[in-house]
């Protein structure tokens, strides 16, 4: 227990603070989950725009100093890096039908 007024007062002003912090970094957590689940879901179009409000509230919570910007930084390289692997992934699922034509053009040419 603080005895001076000045260390019961930075008391309060810290509990204030907590409460403050708390709710802006459980909605980033919660934003940077929805935009996991859509990207992992299939739902890039969903994903892209889950993606960008991840980022400005991790943006907003660095700019607050609720979370350190490197912190951030990190944050939104990784999410963006899982949605540009499950875009890339997703144009390439066309590609076994070219294969299958490719095997075609191979067959006949073995047999001539």
């Amino acid at each position: 227990m603080p005895h001076s007024k000045s260390a019961q007062k930075r008391v309060r002003v810290a509990e204030k603070r907590r409460f403050r912090n708390r709710s802006v970094q459980s909605q980033t957590k919660t934003n940077i989950t929805k935009a996991e689940r859509l990207i992992f879901s299939g739902e890039l179009e969903a994903a892209r725009e889950a993606v960008l409000a991840a980022i400005s509230s991790l943006d907003k919570a660095a700019e607050k100093g609720i979370i350190h910007p490197n912190n951030a930084a990190r944050r939104k390289s990784r999410l963006m890096q899982k949605l540009n692997q499950a875009q890339a992934s997703s144009l390439a699922e066309p590609a076994p039908e070219e294969s299958e034509e490719t095997e075609q053009t191979e067959q006949t040419e073995q047999n001539k």
